[in-house]
């Protein structure tokens, strides 16, 4: 099949369960971690790469998670949920 009538990037969007939550890292710095991205379905350097840029803020992917620099937990998922991602699915602690 071509890869553009392919939607298995959509529907592997829809599907990830995802957590958002902040973290307090040394020196009093704050960070976002977003979890449960499976990286055999998706790209997480792609959706990293696209997340800093949007949110204008440096970040990494370790250990199948994406580490944000700031507190951008709102804004995260607004991205994620106009990138595809189903709303339901992603939660914020």
């Amino acid at each position: 099949m071509p890869k553009e009538l392919c939607v298995c990037q959509e529907i592997a969007r829809e599907q990830q369960r995802i957590n958002i939550y902040s973290i307090k890292r040394k020196y009093g710095k704050i960070m976002t971690i977003v979890e449960g991205i499976d990286e055999k379905q998706l790209d997480i350097k792609e959706l990293t790469k696209s997340l800093k840029s949007k949110l204008a803020c440096g970040g990494t992917s370790k250990g199948g998670r994406i580490e944000l620099q700031g507190k951008h937990r709102a804004r995260v998922r607004e991205v994620l949920v106009g990138m595809g991602f189903s709303p339901e699915m992603i939660d914020m602690r």
